[in-house]
Order: structure tokens, then sequence, then C-alpha cells
């Protein structure tokens, strides 16, 4: 018997990287997976990759910085699978530039994803976790939410406003036995980080007292332990990881 038998956990941004790795070990612990990315084709095939481990799947084709879009999404969900017990706001976009060339369609186009999508996805599932009188909810921030990031001022509002979203709703859900946490992942390895030049990783690894950059796995692990029966008594916390870049 996995952590998550037979729940029903629904990732963002699952097509790839993070939430593909976290959809995937929330399979081998038994959970069933709503796989959304904003492609059909990534989509179903983290679907697929979820069936192939044995537990049930579905795919849809979500742009969440879309609040209409967003709510059909969650009503569809709902009818298809009945209820949801595990909610992983993921998807995140970046649009890099420094502060004094950065137009208003990069600040929007982020806040929207990665903020707003979570604010939209959370409200349309708080009734559902209200009514169940249980529920996790895990937002995925960044250590550069905590720490900030020059050309990276959308992104690093983004994230930090993640921050206050999880602990606000862990304050509000609680009563009714729903906790909302954080993870702030730190560099990982993901098809971004795979562009940087050899001078850049050696500049970022000199940041991180392990000496490594993260795997999407590392990840993962810290969503199962924050959804599964290790995590019934946290909320409202932020969990880095990071190798030790924020202490």
């Amino acid at each position: 018997m996995g952590q998550m038998n037979d729940q029903i956990a629904v990732v963002t941004g699952a097509g790839r990287g993070i939430g593909k790795a976290i959809a995937l070990r929330f399979a081998e612990e038994g959970a069933n997976v709503v796989c959304l990315s904003r492609t059909e084709s990534n989509a179903e095939s983290a679907a697929e990759a979820v069936r192939a481990k044995g537990r049930r799947a579905w795919a849809f084709s979500v742009d969440i910085s879309d609040t209409l879009e967003t709510q059909e999404a969650a009503k569809a969900i709902l009818k298809e699978t009945g209820r949801v017990d595990i909610l992983v706001n993921n998807a995140g976009v970046t649009r890099d530039d420094l502060l004094m060339r950065m137009s208003e369609e990069a600040w929007d186009t982020v806040l929207d994803t990665n903020l707003k999508g979570a604010f939209s996805m959370c409200k349309a599932f708080t009734r559902t976790f209200m009514k169940q009188r249980q529920g996790r909810i895990i937002n995925i921030s960044s250590v550069i939410g905590l720490m900030g990031n020059a050309g990276q001022t959308n992104y690093a509002a983004s994230k930090a406003g993640l921050i206050g979203l999880t602990k606000s709703i862990a304050r509000e859900l609680a009563v009714r036995n729903v906790t909302c946490n954080a993870i702030a992942p730190g560099f990982i390895e993901t098809d971004m980080t795979a562009e940087l030049n050899e001078d850049q990783k050696e500049g970022i690894l000199n940041q991180i007292p392990l000496k490594k950059l993260g795997n999407p796995d590392d990840i993962a692990h810290a969503a199962i332990y924050l959804a599964g029966p290790g995590g019934r008594y946290l909320t409202g916390q932020v969990l880095t990881v990071d190798g030790g870049m924020v202490m």
C-alpha cells in the first residue's frame, strides 16, 4: 500500500520536468493523477506514464492564466473523478529581463501564470476540499521568491506572492482540515538549466553548499512528504529544497 492509495491528485504543469516527476512519484505511492499542461500532447504523455505504473490518469490541456478556462477545467475534473484530495500548483513560466527593459506583457504573462493561475486553481477546488473536510494543497514556489534575482523581478514577485498565498490559504482552510504548504526549489536540472553554459553553471554551483544541482525527483519526494501522512500536521510552511542556498 502506498502513502496516497487511491487518492486523486491534480498536478498542473505535469507535462515535463518537476511536474511530471511529481505526477509519477504520486502514482508510485498509489495516487490516481490528473495531469494538466498547456499542450494536449504533454498532458497526455504524462497521463500515459502514470497509467504505465498501474494507476488511473486523466489529461487536460489548460492555460491556467485564463481564469474561465481554469474554472471549466476544474468542473470537468470533478465530473470525471468525483473528488480531489491533493492539488499541486506547479505550472510556471519565465520571461526574464532587467527591470528597465522589462515589458508590461512579460510582467503580466509571468504573474498571470505563476501566481494568478495558482490562485484560480486553489479557488476552484476550495469548496470541494471544505465539503470533504480534508485536502492537501502544495504550491511550487522558488528560492528566487525568497532571495530575489537580477533580471527576474517578475518571476521573483510571482514566486514570493505564492508564499503569501500559501500562508493565507493555510489560515483560512485549517478549520476544515485542509493544509496548504509551499516548496521552494533551488536550481534543479531541467530544460531551462540545460541551456546554461559552463561559466553560468560554475557561478550557480558556487552559491550551493552541496555543490550540485538538484533533480526533479528531489522536489517530488518533498511533495510526497507534504501530501502523505508525514504532512498531516504541517500547514503554512515553505520547504526549501535547494542544497543549502537559502538558510
